[in-house]
């Protein structure tokens, strides 16, 4: 058995742990990290742990970060695959630390760190992306994931020390920043109640009120809600209704609500319609 634990927004990093999981074959299942507040003293049993999430200001999402802390690891093989827009700047090194600080019974055996490059999906900040480099970052995510999956079976081993201050400091000032951002987003009335929003969020930090999402202290800040927003209603900062939104083109909102269902591929001509929408 293979457990992949995803951490994902806008269905990047779900994207690549489906894929991982089809290509290692076997039996399988996908975990959701957001799904528990809390992974104190949970035990991971497993012939291998996979461990997909984004990189969020040069670290890794909290909810990664709390389940690498409090997960008891019972399984001879981890490997940990962070995908990223620009750069993921030291956030395998700081999620590295925190594996390696656990007790031996507590912590895999064996490690392996790898990169997956994918779409800039922070639009409040970058803005959507282009057509033509979606497509480009699409093709490179599919290399990088084969190879993840690859390196998965093949139970490879590879590091990820060393200490960035200059990443450490950003993940810190975003960490502070998560106890106000969730105040700064606002709806417009465009919104139809549809929900999306609040079954998409990978921590449950969105629930409905009379057909309205409202916004909780739980939030990661992982913009899936204004990203699938079918009528762009969910703004935040000075995002508005006329900027395009992004979510991984054969990803559906579905999938985000169970990662284990039955893959839906729309093919990259979804990408282009994202983009010009």
């Amino acid at each position: 058995m293979t457990r992949i634990y995803c951490f994902s927004g806008t269905g990047n990093s779900l994207w690549s742990a489906k894929k991982i999981a089809e290509k290692i074959g076997g039996e399988s299942e996908i975990v959701n990290v957001g799904a528990k507040a809390q992974w104190r003293g949970a035990i991971v049993e497993a012939d291998a742990a996979v461990l997909v999430f984004p990189s969020y200001a040069f670290g890794p999402p909290p909810a990664v970060k709390r389940f690498a802390q409090g997960a008891v690891f019972k399984t001879p093989y981890l490997a940990a695959f962070v995908t990223y827009g620009s750069t993921p700047g030291g956030t395998l090194a700081a999620l590295s630390r925190v594996l390696r600080r656990k007790r031996p019974g507590e912590r895999p055996g064996a490690f392996f760190f790898g990169r997956i490059p994918a779409v800039e999906n922070y639009i409040a900040i970058f803005g959507p992306p282009k057509a033509k480099t979606a497509a480009r970052r699409l093709a490179m995510q599919a290399r990088a994931t084969e190879e993840a999956a690859r390196a998965v079976v093949e139970r490879r081993e590879r590091g990820a020390n060393g200490f960035r201050p200059f990443s450490a400091f950003a993940w810190t000032l975003f960490s502070l920043g998560l106890k106000v951002f969730y105040r700064r987003y606002r709806v417009s009335a465009d919104c139809d109640g549809c929900a999306i929003c609040e079954k998409v969020c990978p921590v449950g930090a969105v629930s409905m009120r009379d057909g309205r999402p409202r916004f909780s202290a739980k939030c990661e800040h992982c913009q899936g809600c204004l990203n699938w927003c079918p009528k762009r209603a969910i703004w935040f900062g000075r995002l508005n209704a006329g900027l395009a939104r992004y979510h991984h083109p054969e990803i559906d909102w579905r999938d985000m609500r169970d990662p284990n269902r039955a893959a839906t591929s729309r093919g990259l001509e979804s990408a282009k319609q994202t983009q010009e929408a």
